[in-house]
């Protein structure tokens, strides 16, 4: 009976490794020792580079990389526009810098006293229930690039998941935008 009880921790621990991919293992537990601060989501590593910035998100790998010069001193995971709301490929420059953005038009539907009655809204087309108001979604570090579009700190499932813009893990977005003056290329690819 010990020896089952043994089996069953062992390949519990052994799926639990086979599912977790090293990246996710190395920014977990080297994080704090390798350097440039280098995380599951990402690296920077631009703290003492010169060079003009220049941002690159290629959509199918759901990575963004921030570059000094013709060197690469960051990379992100992303999380890019969802089938419907495409984030759209194309050579664009940062147009407004907005630390403490909130969003116009996505967010939720809440009461005065803070309780979500509809979450993940577009105002443009859900119905605002009686008794409730518009709160919009939080969007720190916000680089805006076209139109409506931007780069900012948000939830980052590793898959394409936004309404358009292009989330990054909050740190990452910090450093990005600390980093990225307006008028800074950003190349979006498929």
């Amino acid at each position: 009976m010990k020896i089952f009880s043994r089996c069953r921790v062992f390949l519990a621990l052994a799926a639990a490794l086979a599912l977790a991919s090293c990246e996710e293992l190395a920014g977990q537990r080297f994080g704090g020792f390798l350097p440039g601060g280098t995380t599951a989501g990402g690296y920077w590593r631009g703290g003492h580079v010169s060079g003009r910035p220049k941002i690159v998100v290629r959509v199918s790998e759901q990575r963004a990389y921030f570059y000094k010069g013709k060197q690469v001193v960051g990379i992100s995971t992303v999380s890019t526009g969802k089938r419907g709301f495409d984030t759209p490929p194309g050579h664009y420059h940062v147009i407004e810098k907005d630390k403490d953005h909130v969003s116009s038009e996505f967010g939720d539907y809440v009461t005065s006293a803070g309780d979500v009655v509809k979450s993940n809204i577009d105002v443009r087309k859900d119905s605002q229930p009686a008794g409730t108001h518009f709160d919009g979604a939080q969007m720190p570090y916000f680089l805006r690039f076209n139109g409506g579009y931007g780069m900012h700190a948000g939830y980052v499932p590793r898959f394409r998941a936004s309404h358009g813009c292009i989330r990054l893990p909050a740190r990452m977005a910090r450093h990005f935008y600390e980093n990225a003056a307006e008028d800074t290329p950003v190349i979006v690819r498929e």
